[in-house]
């Protein structure tokens, strides 16, 4: 959600800010703009919608200098167009923002009182208003932007250059994401790794109420109070060529090819090849001494924490709650002293998510975090993290980490069930030896492209579709029917199949298209009779199962997609493959922005 940028140094600044935000443009944005220094005056370019609309901008009326900050904005005060766009400049300051500035109409209030004209519906043009306010009152940069800081309330990273202070940014964070890049002779601010990974391979990230001076030389960091304060520099091994869509369509069709490498390196990472021995982060608790665990997440990590849930109930017989992290503090739930408190997050910079951190964490709950970027301030603030091997996922839409995350929790519920002594030794080597065997399972599903394809046709017809799942597979309809309307923009709506008797069912006709997630060893009886009750009202049945479900199914659905056979302890990891590709298909023959769908952002970093 929303992408910064900010270059200072000797080279010019445009083209290195318009690349960094190309690589921020999975985080989901409706208008983009850049603003330098010229001459010592702010010059800018703003276009509404993708970056392309910018560049034509920029080709035809280029913007020069060495100083320089760009932004991709996902819209949340006023609508996404030009005026609203960032940079937004007001007097001897260009400001911007990802956030949310909570007491902004009183501070546009304030301002205006003062004589201030805003030319703008954001919150954003507040701060950019106040900052040159108090610069207009003989105040340096740095101590107008101290200033300002100290009024605001929400979420924020901020980045600011000012008239006639060549060689200077000031950037700041408040909850939002903020990373300095360390170059020769030039210094780098952005929203994330991957936005600086061509520009600069040491990098330092701004703890909550810190902001920064940048200069070519160097940079000086500022905690909340305004001391000086030091923070580590880590170097980065991201590189730029790890986000190429290597001859595929979309970055999502390439992202879906990448979940077999994604599981395997996954499981590889906490899995000795060798000894088959499960190898975890030390942890100053005990497995075997849980009392209960609380799960949490959003979107598809939230769906990933479902199937968490059964396999630590059954497996390893851990009683687990589960929130969706934006209602799990407002709950307020009584919680186990010393329980687990298990998040779940692609970037580690999630808000609701971030937020259910610090309040397990005020529970005295043991913090552990899954997470695609160990250095993000989840990986920070968690006890222990474990880590998936995803890399770069730009499709806003979750593919490959979502199966990473569940290669994770299936290895930490084995891990704890052998600690709790819930499962045998024997037990315990088959699981693990059925997830080592999933990578090559999971390149199978793509030799079934043309059966999904098929199903895809039908379903992209539909204006409603329904998914249902029994006991573990009922997450993974979840995930597929979430998919589906987040690239397709078709209505779908996920159900546990036992459930369509009691209200669902009535939706059921010739028009609505029933997707079943139906692998023969789980409850497949049970949900065969949910599908002879779709079917009998009309229902057109799609099934995704295994070579025995199949011969059950032949003469009841309408397109059977046919999946390897696979122990039901990994089979959802398995079946949310192909439901994924499904979602792929039915937006390609939709025609719909695969890898931005509208109003989506990637990393939500506001609550």
């Amino acid at each position: 959600m929303c992408g910064i940028c900010g270059v200072v140094g000797h080279r010019p600044a445009t083209p290195l800010v318009f690349e960094a935000l190309r690589r921020l443009e999975y985080r989901g944005y409706d208008s983009s703009g850049i603003a330098t220094l010229v001459d010592g005056h702010i010059d800018r370019r703003r276009a509404a919608g993708k970056l392309d609309n910018l560049q034509a901008i920029l080709e035809a009326k280029p913007l020069a200098g060495t100083t320089g900050i760009g932004h991709t904005r996902w819209a949340t005060h006023g609508s996404p167009n030009e005026a609203n766009a960032h940079p937004h400049t007001v007097g001897q300051v260009a400001v911007v923002h990802n956030g949310i500035i909570e007491n902004y109409e009183e501070l546009r209030d304030e301002l205006t009182a003062a004589g201030r004209v805003f030319t703008s519906e954001t919150d954003t043009e507040a701060v950019a208003q106040l900052v040159d306010f108090h610069m207009e009152h003989g105040l340096s940069p740095q101590e107008a932007a101290f200033a300002t800081l100290q009024r605001l309330q929400g979420a924020y990273a901020i980045a600011m250059i000012f008239a006639h202070h060549e060689g200077l940014i000031i950037g700041a964070r408040h909850g939002a994401p903020l990373a300095v890049g360390f170059g020769e002779g030039e210094m780098f601010l952005g929203s994330d790794s991957l936005a600086l990974a061509p520009l600069a391979r040491r990098i330092a990230y701004l703890e909550d109420g810190d902001w920064c001076v940048l200069r070519p030389e160097g940079v000086s960091f500022h905690d909340a109070r305004g001391e000086l304060v030091e923070r580590p520099i880590q170097t980065v091994a991201l590189i730029a060529g790890t986000v190429g869509k290597d001859g595929y369509r979309h970055y999502m069709e390439k992202e879906l090819h990448e979940h077999p490498v994604v599981i395997g390196q996954t499981l590889q990472r906490i899995i000795d090849p060798v000894t088959r021995q499960i190898v975890l982060p030390e942890m100053d608790f005990a497995l075997s001494e849980l009392p209960r665990a609380v799960i949490t997440a959003c979107g598809s990590a939230f769906y990933a924490g479902l199937i968490g849930r059964y396999w630590l109930e059954a497996e390893a017989r851990l009683p687990v709650d589960i929130d969706v992290a934006s209602e799990l503090r407002y709950r307020n739930p009584p919680l186990t002293p010393l329980g687990m408190g298990l998040l779940i997050s692609q970037s580690g910079e999630t808000a609701d998510t971030l937020a259910a951190l610090r309040a397990l964490r005020a529970e005295k709950q043991h913090i552990v975090s899954v997470l695609n970027v160990e250095a993000s301030t989840m990986g920070r603030e968690s006890d222990v993290v474990l880590g998936m091997v995803a890399g770069p996922e730009i499709s806003v839409a979750s593919t490959k980490a979502f199966t990473a995350q569940l290669s994770v929790l299936a290895v930490l519920t084995i891990a704890i069930a052998q600690a709790r002594e819930t499962i045998s030794d024997e037990r315990a080597q088959h699981l693990l030896a059925s997830l080592l065997d999933l990578p090559s399972r999971a390149a199978e599903v793509f030799s079934r492209q043309e059966a999904i394809q098929a199903m895809a046709a039908v379903i992209a017809e539909a204006r409603d579709v329904l998914y249902l799942g029994r006991g573990i597979c009922f997450p993974v309809a979840l995930e597929g029917a979430l998919k589906l309307k987040e690239i397709s923009y078709i209505h779908a709506e996920a159900y546990a199949a036992g459930e369509m008797k009691h209200g669902p069912i009535s939706l059921i006709d010739r028009d609505v298209p029933i997707v079943v997630i139906a692998p023969s060893a789980i409850l497949f009886d049970k949900t065969l009779s949910n599908i002879q009750e779709a079917r009998a009202r009309g229902g057109r049945i799609m099934a995704f199962t295994d070579a025995k479900g199949a011969e059950r199914l032949r003469d009841i659905a309408e397109q059977i997609v046919i999946l390897p056979d696979v122990d039901a302890f990994v089979a959802p990891i398995l079946y949310t493959i192909p439901v994924q590709v499904l979602a792929y298909e039915v937006a390609l023959r939709k025609g719909t922005d695969v890898d931005q769908p509208r109003n989506l952002a990637k990393s939500v970093t506001v609550e």
